[in-house]
Protein backbone atom coordinates (compact mmCIF):
# COMPACT_ATOMS: atom_id res chain seq x y z
CA UNK A 1 0.00 0.00 0.00
CA UNK A 2 1.38 3.43 -0.85
CA UNK A 3 2.28 5.82 1.95
CA UNK A 4 -0.71 7.95 3.05
CA UNK A 5 -0.53 11.60 1.97
CA UNK A 6 -0.23 12.96 5.51
CA UNK A 7 2.81 10.74 6.16
CA UNK A 8 4.36 11.70 2.83
CA UNK A 9 4.10 15.39 3.87
CA UNK A 10 5.64 14.64 7.28
CA UNK A 11 8.46 12.62 5.76
CA UNK A 12 9.22 15.50 3.36
CA UNK A 13 9.98 17.58 6.47
CA UNK A 14 11.74 15.06 8.72
CA UNK A 15 13.26 12.59 6.27
CA UNK A 16 13.85 9.17 7.84
CA UNK A 17 13.88 10.52 11.44
CA UNK A 18 11.86 8.76 14.10
CA UNK A 19 8.10 9.44 14.05
CA UNK A 20 5.43 8.28 16.47
CA UNK A 21 2.94 6.34 14.40
CA UNK A 22 -0.63 5.66 15.60
CA UNK A 23 -1.94 2.31 14.42
CA UNK A 24 -4.72 -0.18 15.09
CA UNK A 25 -4.36 -3.97 14.96
CA UNK A 26 -6.93 -6.76 15.07
CA UNK A 27 -6.94 -10.00 17.01
CA UNK A 28 -9.12 -12.31 14.94
CA UNK A 29 -9.76 -15.81 16.26
CA UNK A 30 -11.06 -18.89 14.53
CA UNK A 31 -13.64 -21.16 16.27
CA UNK A 32 -10.79 -23.04 18.01
CA UNK A 33 -9.45 -19.78 19.52
CA UNK A 34 -6.37 -19.61 17.34
CA UNK A 35 -5.16 -16.14 16.27
CA UNK A 36 -4.82 -14.92 12.69
CA UNK A 37 -1.32 -13.81 11.67
CA UNK A 38 -0.40 -12.41 8.27
CA UNK A 39 2.86 -12.78 6.33
CA UNK A 40 3.95 -9.36 5.12
CA UNK A 41 5.54 -8.74 1.73
CA UNK A 42 7.83 -5.92 2.87
CA UNK A 43 11.22 -6.21 4.50
CA UNK A 44 12.11 -9.62 5.84
CA UNK A 45 8.69 -11.25 5.25
CA UNK A 46 7.89 -11.10 8.93
CA UNK A 47 4.43 -11.94 10.20
CA UNK A 48 2.09 -9.59 12.04
CA UNK A 49 -1.49 -9.03 13.05
CA UNK A 50 -3.88 -7.43 10.56
CA UNK A 51 -3.94 -3.67 10.89
CA UNK A 52 -2.23 -0.44 10.01
CA UNK A 53 -2.06 3.31 10.35
CA UNK A 54 -4.83 5.39 11.86
CA UNK A 55 -5.31 8.23 9.40
CA UNK A 56 -6.18 11.84 10.34
CA UNK A 57 -9.87 12.16 11.16
CA UNK A 58 -10.25 8.41 11.70
CA UNK A 59 -10.90 6.47 14.91
CA UNK A 60 -8.85 3.41 15.85
CA UNK A 61 -11.99 1.28 15.51
CA UNK A 62 -12.69 2.54 12.01
CA UNK A 63 -9.02 2.14 11.03
CA UNK A 64 -8.91 -1.51 12.12
CA UNK A 65 -12.12 -2.28 10.19
CA UNK A 66 -10.70 -0.61 7.04
CA UNK A 67 -7.24 -2.19 7.34
CA UNK A 68 -8.55 -5.71 7.99
CA UNK A 69 -10.86 -5.51 4.98
CA UNK A 70 -8.05 -4.20 2.74
CA UNK A 71 -5.50 -6.78 3.88
CA UNK A 72 -7.65 -9.89 4.34
CA UNK A 73 -11.09 -9.47 2.75
CA UNK A 74 -12.71 -10.01 6.18
CA UNK A 75 -15.37 -7.70 7.57
CA UNK A 76 -14.86 -7.27 11.30
CA UNK A 77 -16.34 -5.50 14.28
CA UNK A 78 -14.07 -4.38 17.16
CA UNK A 79 -15.45 -5.72 20.45
CA UNK A 80 -12.79 -5.25 23.13
CA UNK A 81 -9.46 -3.56 23.85
CA UNK A 82 -6.70 -6.11 24.40
CA UNK A 83 -3.95 -3.56 24.87
CA UNK A 84 -1.97 -0.49 23.88
CA UNK A 85 1.65 -0.94 22.76
CA UNK A 86 4.03 2.05 22.83
CA UNK A 87 7.32 0.75 24.25
CA UNK A 88 10.45 2.20 22.59
CA UNK A 89 11.64 -1.41 22.26
CA UNK A 90 9.13 -1.66 19.37
CA UNK A 91 10.87 1.01 17.26
CA UNK A 92 11.70 -0.29 13.80
CA UNK A 93 12.86 0.90 10.41
CA UNK A 94 11.15 0.29 7.10
CA UNK A 95 13.29 -0.94 4.19
CA UNK A 96 13.51 2.67 2.91
CA UNK A 97 15.04 3.78 6.25
CA UNK A 98 11.97 5.48 7.74
CA UNK A 99 12.01 4.99 11.53
CA UNK A 100 8.79 4.65 13.53
CA UNK A 101 7.76 4.10 17.09
CA UNK A 102 4.30 2.57 16.80
CA UNK A 103 1.45 3.39 19.14
CA UNK A 104 -0.72 0.34 18.54
CA UNK A 105 -4.27 -0.05 19.76
CA UNK A 106 -4.85 -3.81 19.73
CA UNK A 107 -8.51 -4.78 19.44
CA UNK A 108 -10.31 -8.09 19.75
CA UNK A 109 -12.45 -8.28 16.61
CA UNK A 110 -15.38 -10.46 15.62
CA UNK A 111 -15.67 -11.56 11.98
CA UNK A 112 -18.96 -10.36 10.52
CA UNK A 113 -18.46 -11.59 6.95
CA UNK A 114 -16.12 -11.97 4.02
CA UNK A 115 -13.57 -14.63 3.16
CA UNK A 116 -9.91 -14.73 4.12
CA UNK A 117 -8.11 -13.56 0.97
CA UNK A 118 -4.74 -11.86 1.51
CA UNK A 119 -4.40 -8.81 -0.75
CA UNK A 120 -1.17 -10.28 -2.28
CA UNK A 121 0.33 -6.79 -2.27
CA UNK A 122 1.03 -5.92 1.36
CA UNK A 123 0.06 -9.38 2.61
CA UNK A 124 1.13 -12.62 0.92
CA UNK A 125 -0.29 -15.19 3.31
CA UNK A 126 -2.29 -15.79 6.42
CA UNK A 127 -2.71 -18.60 8.93
CA UNK A 128 -4.24 -19.25 12.33
CA UNK A 129 -1.94 -20.21 15.20
CA UNK A 130 -2.72 -21.59 18.64
CA UNK A 131 -0.81 -21.10 21.88
CA UNK A 132 0.81 -24.52 21.51
CA UNK A 133 2.00 -23.82 17.95
CA UNK A 134 5.42 -22.50 17.07
CA UNK A 135 4.77 -18.95 15.93
CA UNK A 136 6.35 -17.65 12.72
CA UNK A 137 8.94 -14.83 12.81
CA UNK A 138 7.07 -11.78 14.14
CA UNK A 139 7.67 -8.05 14.32
CA UNK A 140 8.83 -7.28 17.92
CA UNK A 141 5.58 -5.58 18.91
CA UNK A 142 3.64 -8.60 17.61
CA UNK A 143 5.51 -10.96 19.92
CA UNK A 144 4.02 -9.08 22.89
CA UNK A 145 0.60 -8.86 21.25
CA UNK A 146 0.52 -12.61 20.53
CA UNK A 147 1.46 -13.44 24.13
CA UNK A 148 -1.23 -11.05 25.38
CA UNK A 149 -3.85 -12.35 22.93
CA UNK A 150 -3.42 -15.89 24.25
CA UNK A 151 -3.49 -14.74 27.90
CA UNK A 152 -6.31 -12.17 27.53
CA UNK A 153 -9.12 -12.55 30.05
CA UNK A 154 -10.77 -9.13 29.72
CA UNK A 155 -8.18 -6.93 31.41
CA UNK A 156 -6.24 -4.70 28.97
CA UNK A 157 -2.46 -4.64 28.74
CA UNK A 158 -0.33 -1.48 28.47
CA UNK A 159 3.11 -2.17 27.05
Amino acid sequence: MPMPDHLRRLRACVGNDLLMSPAAAACIRDPQGRILLLRRSDGENLWSFPGGAVEPGESAGRAVVREVLEETGLKVEPVELIGIYTDPAYIFSYPNGDKVQPIVIFLECRVMGGDLRPDMDEIVGGSFFGPEDELPPLLPCCVAKARDAFAFTGRSYFR
